[in-house]
Order: structure tokens, then sequence, then C-alpha cells
């Protein structure tokens, strides 16, 4: 007999109701022996009442027994002889196995009932409050921290090494870096923030020409013709010097100064060119690759990973440090996706969407794993199997039968005796 453990409490409630139908089947037999026994021996008792309970338990046994042999059959043959259409668990269990399979797919994995099902739990809400909680945080951290470093662990880190490279550089490839370029200079120029980069630009400058006067003098020194006199190199330096420093005074004083303007219409042009000029988006395009093809890149990338693969190592250990900032960035989510109604509702379509469409590519499957499982199992185990998980519900059968059956033997009995 194949019946797992878990089922040894339906065995035992199994057995102790077969046990009970049989008890009063044999009780009514009992009356039935009795009753006829005494109606032959002593014809003088009272007549009525022997024949009436004669009568009862006599349709109690027909009943009884029919409905034992109904049960039975369902599983094995009655009494082991082989009668046509018994034992029809067990003579047909591939089709039952194929109907079964066919019937959870329609009725249990159909796509209105998940669908049915899917629209009323409102996943995304019900997560997002489960990750407000601080503990399913801190455990939720972990998970993803270990598992992460896990994985990365993993794969060979010359493997790593290679696709980190290439995805850096094809994702950098798919990016046109002009429009980039120019909206970030576009956003420098909101609220004349671009001033603020010219007035450091300036002080910039003047600091440079200040802390490298010598430089100058040197410079102007050398490629003066040697026939001009040191005194009008150094009258010349003087005079380079200071329109430079007067120059930048005045632009960091001035907030109307002309090359402020200048700068600000340079600007502008130079983000419109980044935008709609073919020959600058060109220019930048082709500055990219060359930068991509660079060694520099792969070097950049190399430290990016081992910086992540060192962050990552910490976190696959029993001492790994403490993932609270990585908790706080799951609980924001979570605050976050309980403000918006909108987003959870996403939320729960993109779930309904992907449920729906597992379902849909794997009920067929499901369908013949249930046939296959039960094709696979043995045609006396399996019908043992479901004689146990159904065969207690049966046996009320069994009993209703008698008691129906004695029933309907007192009341036929009560009739022919009026009638007579």
């Amino acid at each position: 007999m194949l019946v797992v453990k878990d089922d040894s409490e339906k065995v035992r409630l199994y057995a102790i109701m077969r046990r009970r139908a049989t008890a009063l089947l044999a009780v009514f037999a009992a009356i039935f022996v009795v009753t006829a026994i005494v109606g032959h021996q002593r014809p003088d008792l009272a007549p009525f009442w022997v024949g009436l309970v004669r009568a009862t338990a006599e349709a109690a046994m027909v009943g009884g027994i029919a409905d034992w042999f109904a049960v039975t059959a369902l599983f094995r043959h009655p009494l082991g002889i082989p009668i046509p259409h018994t034992a029809i668990v067990a003579q047909r269990k591939d089709r039952i196995g194929r109907s079964l399979g066919n019937f959870v797919g329609n009725n249990f994995l159909a796509r209105e009932v998940i669908a049915r099902q899917l629209s009323g739990m409102r996943l995304g809400e019900r997560t997002a409050q489960w990750l407000s909680e601080p503990d399913h945080q801190s455990r939720v951290a972990r998970a993803i921290a270990g598992g992460v470093a896990r994985a990365a662990e993993s794969i060979p880190s010359a493997e790593l090494r290679v696709t980190v490279h290439e995805t850096l550089v094809e994702q950098l490839r798919k990016a046109q870096i002009a429009p980039l370029l120019g909206d970030l200079l576009a956003l420098a120029t909101t609220d004349d923030r671009h001033q603020e980069m010219l007035d450091r630009l300036v002080r910039l400058v003047s600091r440079i020409v200040r802390d490298n006067k010598e430089l100058i003098r040197v410079r102007i020194s050398e490629e003066s013709p040697w026939w001009v006199p040191g005194a009008v190199d150094d009258k010349l330096f003087q005079k380079i010097v200071a329109g430079i420093e007067r120059t930048l005074e005045q632009v960091a004083s001035d907030e109307q100064h002309p090359l402020r303007e200048q700068f600000d219409h340079a600007l502008r042009g130079f983000v419109e060119k980044l935008h709609n000029s073919p020959e600058t988006i060109a220019r930048a395009e082709s500055m990219k690759e060359k930068l991509l093809e660079h060694p520099a890149v792969a070097e950049l990338s190399d430290a990016l990973l081992g910086a992540a693969q060192t962050s990552l190592a910490k976190y696959s250990g029993p001492e790994a440090p403490s993932s609270e900032p990585l908790e706080r960035a799951i609980g924001a989510i979570a605050d976050r996706a309980l403000g918006n109604p909108a987003f959870l509702q996403d939320v729960d379509q993109a779930v309904e969407r992907l449920v729906l469409g597992v379902v849909d590519q794997y009920r067929p499957e499901v369908a013949e794993l249930i046939a296959k499982t039960v094709e696979g199992w043995d045609a006396t185990d399996a019908s043992r199997k479901i004689e146990v998980q159904i065969g207690r519900d049966l046996q009320f059968i069994r009993i209703n039968g008698t008691l129906v059956g004695g029933l309907v033997g007192l009341i036929l009995y009560v009739i022919s005796t009026l009638v007579r």
C-alpha cells in the first residue's frame, strides 16, 4: 500500500468509517435473521410487528449491500470476482488522469479565474506594506546584498571584466553624446548659472596670471626679436599683464560687460549646434569613439568592477556590514509606492500580465504533467490513493443506503398491509 505519512490520519478515519458502515449492515442482517426465525417458529406472536421489523431489516440489507457493491466496484472487484465494469478507477486510471488534468487546466487555471483572483489581491499595495516594516526591510536588504555578492563571486573574474567593459562601451556607443552634452549645458544656463561659471573662470584666470607673472615675462622676452631692448620687453610685459588684469576685474565687477554677453551668446549657440547641427554632432561622435578606444576606458571599467567586487565581498560572509543604507532605500521606495495609487495599480497590472502570460504558456504542460503523473502510478496504488482521499465520504453512502433502504422497506410493508 502506497500512502504517504501525511495521509495516515485519513487512513485511520477511513478504516473507522468503513467498520461502522459494515457493522450497521451486520446489525440489520442479524435483525433479519432473528425476525425470520421468530416468525417461523412462533407464528402466534404479533405477526404485524414481526413482519414490519423483518421487512425493514430486509430492505436495509438490500440497500446496504447494493451500496457496498457500488462503492467497492469503484476501486476493486467485489469479493475478488472480476465482474464487468468493476475496479473502475484501476482500469480507467489513465483516462481519469487526462480528465483530471484537463479539468484543472480549464477550470482552475483558466485565464478568467486567475485574473479575477489577482484583481482583488492588491499585490502592489500588500508588497509595499510588507516592505514598510523594518524587520522585513532588513531581511530583504541582507538577502539582496548576500545574493548579489555570491553571484558576483561565482562569475570568473576575466569573463566578468570583459562583460562589464563591453557592456559599458556598448551602452556609451548607443547614446549620442552631443545632445546629452547640449542638455547638460542647457541646464547650466538655467537661471543664468553659467554666469556663475564665468565668474569662477575669471577668478581662476586671474589667479593663474598673478601666480605666473614671471613665466609670462620670460615668454615675452624669449619671443621678442633680439634687437628689442630689455626695457621695452618689460614695458610690454607690464602692459599685457595690466590689460589682462584690468579686463578680468571689469568682467568680474560688471554684470553687463560685453564679454559676458558674448560668452552667453557663444554658449547658447554651441548648445543649439549640439542639438541640431549634423556637423557638430558628427564631430562629437567621432571624439566619443576615439575616447572609447582609449586604454583609459578599459582601466576605468576595471577600476569600477574592482571597487564593486570589493564592496560586495563584504556581504558574502557571516560578518557582513550593516545593510542599513539599503534598508533605508527599500523603506523609502515602499513609502513612496504607498503614497502613489497610480503606481500601485501599474504594479498590479504588470503582475497580472506576467502571471497570465505564464499561465497561458504552461497550462497545457500542467494538464500534461497531471495526466503523466497519474499514468505513471501503479493501478492498485492509484486506486488506493484515491480511495483514501474520498473513501470516508463514500462510507456515508453505504450508511445512508442501509438506513434509507430500511425506511423504504418499512413504508412498503405498511402500505401492503393496509391495502390487503
